[in-house]
């Protein structure tokens, strides 16, 4: 079992008076030293406390970032940037103090280039914000990992979600970057062009960092025209296995599936309760199928048929755009929901990723190891890329289930990686999930990520204590 990361005294600490006075100077009321302000910049959705910075600055420009940043490295105080806090493994907790970069202003869309299916914009803006800016020049951004999660925030843990079966992840829907060095100098990554074999491939070593390498400010986008039908649906099974094994069975024969995310029974009770819905409590799948009128009725009739050879209930369809958003705000909402079977309660969320022929004995293996766990845990997932979660329910007053929640999730990692898959196909490691990275890679190629570490931030100021502890 991986063993939870050490943190250290944050009553201790005091940022150098040249340094407040410094940034007081540059930012004015921006730059804040209030308890509050701290506090929820110390606080995401993972199962830590709050671990609060000691500063917060807002900043509102590229410039003013890389002026902060060159401020920091002076009088070697670390910096975590800051996006909208949705983060689930403590990527934006301040374990070794410093200061908090909310980036929450930089959210302006620079430039859409919808010839070239191509827009640019600021760290801070926000996904949903994204797509109601861009729907009026027929495209769409698809990357949609449930939360309202800021762009920059969903570069650096390299997220993906519940399109990515179609989509992909925001690996392949980045073009370019504009990236702040530890340094404080202003660097651009690749360029608008689809593809190049000009250098080193920057733009990707800066995706899935986490904050730990450079401060993401801009970001150039793949975007895709708005299909012209779109369709969904949700079909409950009898059992675990019938309905993964329609996933299964679906990406294999090559569908082209926009979503196909996997709901447990008892995630569909707690949604039930908290949308108001009327779901059959069953283990169900939430499809949406994108095209023409004729390629969503084929795509449809095809998955429909498969589910039907495994069980499946009858289709219920939501094709009216109201429909759609009402069916995907409950599964989005799956998170929340669980939180109030087990009122007080905080989640430990599992993330595993495996390849999609191990991907049904990995969930069933994982169901018998959850009937014998005493404590609530609901399974979804984004099951069409074989990706899934475990929401593990812990009372925060009793030691002994953060433990078994531990336990549970040292088990399922475990058997992941035993079929050749990963300790986190979208969360990201944060604090959490040290121990199984280097579990996953080895010593050696943690070495290499030092290394990598050690060239680009040498005084170990970017979001230090996350990913890894340099030796």
């Amino acid at each position: 079992m991986t063993a939870m990361p050490k943190l250290t005294n944050l009553d201790a600490r005091v940022l150098p008076v040249a340094f407040c006075e410094a940034m007081s100077a540059l930012l004015a009321t921006r730059f804040s030293l209030s308890l509050p302000v701290r506090e929820h910049h110390g606080k995401d959705e993972s199962p830590f406390g709050i671990i609060a910075p000691d500063a917060v600055a807002f900043v509102n420009s590229t410039e003013e970032a890389a002026a902060v940043m060159r401020l920091c490295a002076e009088h070697r105080v670390p910096l975590i940037p800051f996006g909208a806090g949705t983060s689930i493994e403590g990527h934006i907790l301040a374990p070794h103090g410093g200061i908090s970069l909310d980036l929450s202003g930089m959210n302006a869309l620079i430039a859409i280039h919808a010839e070239d299916l191509t827009v640019t914009v600021q760290a801070g803006v926000l996904r949903k914000q994204l797509n109601e800016e861009i729907k009026h020049s027929g495209l769409f951004f698809p990357i949609d990992p449930g939360a309202d999660a800021s762009i920059g925030g969903m570069c650096a843990t390299r997220a993906s979600g519940t399109n990515a079966v179609r989509y992909q992840t925001m690996r392949e829907n980045v073009l370019a970057l504009t990236v702040i060095t530890p340094e404080g100098k202003i660097i651009h990554t690749g360029t608008r062009a689809k593809k190049s074999s000009a250098g080193y491939d920057l733009t990707r070593i800066y995706i899935g960092s986490e904050g730990t390498l450079g401060i993401i400010t801009e970001i150039t986008l793949r975007v895709y025209p708005q299909p012209e039908a779109i369709s969904a649906a949700v079909c409950a099974f009898p059992t675990l296995s019938d309905a993964v094994q329609t996933v299964i069975e679906t990406i294999q024969m090559g569908v082209p599936i926009a979503r196909v995310e996997f709901v447990d029974a008892l995630s569909i009770k707690a949604i039930n309760r908290h949308d108001k819905l009327e779901l059959v409590e069953l283990p169900t799948l939430f499809f949406e199928f994108h095209g023409s009128d004729n390629g969503v009725k084929e795509q449809a009739e095809t998955v429909q048929q498969l589910a039907a050879e495994h069980g499946g209930h009858q289709f219920e369809w939501a094709t009216q755009p109201e429909d759609r958003k009402k069916l995907w705000n409950a599964r989005h909402n799956a998170y929340f929901a669980a939180l109030q079977l087990k009122p007080g309660c905080v989640a430990v969320v599992t993330d595993v990723c495996v390849p999609i022929s191990r991907l049904a004995e990995c969930v069933m293996a994982t169901d018998v190891d959850l009937q014998a766990s005493s404590l609530p845990c609901p399974i979804v997932g984004h099951v069409g890329d074989g990706n899934f979660h475990v929401i593990i329910l812990v009372d925060p007053n009793k030691p002994e289930e953060r433990i078994e929640a531990e336990r549970i999730n040292a088990n399922i990692v475990e058997r992941a990686l035993a079929v050749g898959g990963t300790c986190t196909g979208e969360h990201g490691i944060g604090l959490h999930k040290m121990g199984f990275l280097q579990t996953e890679h080895g010593d050696d190629a943690l070495d290499v990520m030092r290394a990598i570490k050690r060239a680009l931030d040498p005084l170990n100021l970017m979001n230090p204590g996350k990913i890894f502890e340099l030796k």
